[in-house]
């Protein structure tokens, strides 16, 4: 994890500070709350950078490499697992069943790695101060 003092949203797993302080005092139901709001945003970084053309040739080739992912998870979010475990080593991103969007043409796994990364914080930040700020000056 990546939280440092003072940090509202945590770089690694973009939790909300007070969510990895208080993460085992919740319940399941709060923990799900939590993952599918930052499943939405991987989900949506992922996206504007990478569109999965062939789910069955992904899911196949993490296999073959031995990637873990939960495949109860969107499809995207498997997308950035991939990422993680080998952008430098993927040649052609149609052997994983994907393409690059407009906007990713021409740009390295890496660097769209790093991308997906910052939007997903990028979008965590927002909600964050968007909806949690109000509510915790209200108190």
């Amino acid at each position: 994890m990546l939280h440092g003092i003072g940090d509202d949203v945590c770089r690694g797993c973009k939790r909300f500070a007070h969510e990895v302080i208080d993460w085992n005092a919740y319940t399941e139901d709060q923990r799900r709350v939590i993952a599918e709001r930052r499943e939405g945003y991987l989900v949506n970084a992922v996206r504007s950078q990478l569109e999965i053309v062939d789910r069955n040739l992904l899911l196949a080739q993490l296999r073959h490499q031995q990637i873990r992912i939960d495949e109860e998870q969107n499809p995207y979010c498997w997308v950035f697992e991939l990422l993680r475990a080998g952008a430098s080593q993927i040649a052609d991103p149609a052997q994983y069943g994907l393409k690059r969007t407009p906007q990713a043409r021409g740009v390295s796994l890496v660097e769209l790695r790093r991308r997906i990364d910052e939007d997903f914080y990028a979008l965590s930040v927002a909600y964050y101060q968007r909806f949690v700020v109000p509510g915790l000056q209200k108190t």
